[in-house]
């Protein structure tokens, strides 16, 4: 494989260097077989072999590949009739409580052939991919019963072989109560935890396992039987938790070193001093918080307090985060949460690949993959600062630049 050596750029590296961002002002950097050789000042490059691709970057900023670490961007139908409830006062729970919700798209999604889902789902994935995302998370949960679940893990496990993106997938049957099971939440988890897990992993269709653990979805209790045998089938997890009430979800994962806590936003401190001893990362979801105009800040200030790693994600779904730009998320979190425009970056970045348990991308470092995004913009904090419109010039997956055919 050729040898592209990309200069005239500044590097964020997101690395940990002493300097914001990692910068390094004047830089170049090298891919070899998809991989980063090499990384550093221009002024200090190493000796090329002949035939090495030199590629200008006309002054530009470089980051790593942006990651989006929490989606749901499998699914049939939309929600937008209850956009419009919501807008006349009608709250999340209230419509969840009703029907509506996660069980509207659930009917929509068992409806739904692979073939649908994989294209609906590559649009949306097409769109999140132009604002610089080179890794996704996409995460099972609207089928609620065997058949749609391996259904929705199928179809995106064929989307990352098929596309220039790579798809981290996540089982989430624990996501809400099926008409089926209605009353019988045990018997439900019983399900999850046994017959659909067993054919999750029979067929290598999931990288982590999910729940939701929230009091208009499942209690501590019930998922630990989740998580305890999906530890026993050495499957990493992931909670959605403290989103809507302080359910100790954040304490249950930590005690099963999970990955990541998500939302958060009524997460207290033992649950944080829990995440920090674990080694968590907390998710924030800045598009789920606008959308359902919450007004409780995940705690931020206790995050810094005890060094949790911070990630930021799109949770693109039909419901409560229509989001379609992991750029807008950068906005967000730093204008709704207080974020620092770095913190923000480290976000989509160095955090999001700490939350998925990826430790060969997310920084511009030899030997990471060579996952690139290109900007055209004067400053770091433009990707915070910025609000609308696509400044990622070019895209680079695995050394190669990523070309799309919008005709």
């Amino acid at each position: 494989m050729t040898v592209k050596v990309w200069t005239d750029v500044t590097l964020l590296t997101m690395s940990e260097n002493g300097t914001p961002y990692g910068m390094i002002r004047d830089g170049a950097i090298i891919a070899r077989n998809g991989k980063i050789d090499w990384v550093g000042k221009a002024s200090a490059l190493p000796e090329l072999a002949n035939g090495a691709d030199i590629i200008s970057c006309g002054g530009k900023y470089m980051t790593p590949g942006l990651i989006d670490c929490h989606t749901h961007l499998i699914y049939g139908g939309n929600r937008i009739a209850e956009f419009e409830e919501r807008l006349q006062g009608a709250s999340y729970e209230d419509i969840a409580r009703t029907g509506g919700g996660i069980l509207s798209t659930v009917k929509a999604t068992r409806a739904a052939d692979e073939k649908s889902l994989i294209s609906s789902a590559k649009k949306r994935l097409r769109l999140l991919q132009k604002s610089g995302v080179t890794t996704v998370e996409i995460k099972s949960g609207y089928g609620l019963d065997l058949e749609t679940e391996l259904k929705m893990l199928r179809a995106a496990r064929k989307i990352g072989q098929s596309s220039s993106i790579d798809v981290v997938t996540s089982f989430l049957g624990a996501h809400a109560l099926p008409p089926e099971f209605s009353g019988d939440a045990e018997g439900y988890m019983d399900y999850v935890a046994g017959e659909m897990l067993d054919a999750v992993v029979a067929e290598n269709l999931a990288d982590s396992v999910d729940a939701f653990c929230e009091n208009i979805a499942f209690s501590p209790n019930q998922v630990e039987r989740l998580f305890a045998r999906a530890q026993e089938l050495g499957l990493p997890i992931k909670l959605h938790t403290e989103q809507l009430s302080n359910s100790g979800g954040a304490k249950l994962a930590a005690k099963y070193k999970a990955l990541s806590a998500d939302h958060l936003e009524c997460l207290d401190e033992d649950g944080a001093k829990a995440m920090a001893a674990a080694g968590m990362v907390a998710v924030l979801l800045p598009g789920a918080f606008y959308t359902l105009r919450d007004n409780r800040v995940p705690p931020i200030d206790m995050f810094r307090k005890y060094k949790i790693p911070m990630a930021i994600a799109s949770d693109s779904n039909p419901g409560s985060s229509p989001v379609l730009s992991l750029s807008l998320m950068i906005n967000m979190a730093s204008t709704l949460f207080h974020l620092t425009p770095e913190e923000s970056l480290i976000g989509v970045t160095r955090g999001a690949a700490m939350a998925l348990g990826l430790d060969d991308r997310g920084i511009l470092e030899i030997g990471k993959k060579a996952d690139f995004a290109i900007w055209d913009i004067s400053h770091p904090a433009q990707l915070a600062y910025q609000l609308g419109g696509n400044a990622c010039a070019v895209i680079v997956k695995n050394g190669e630049v990523v070309k799309f055919n919008d005709s």
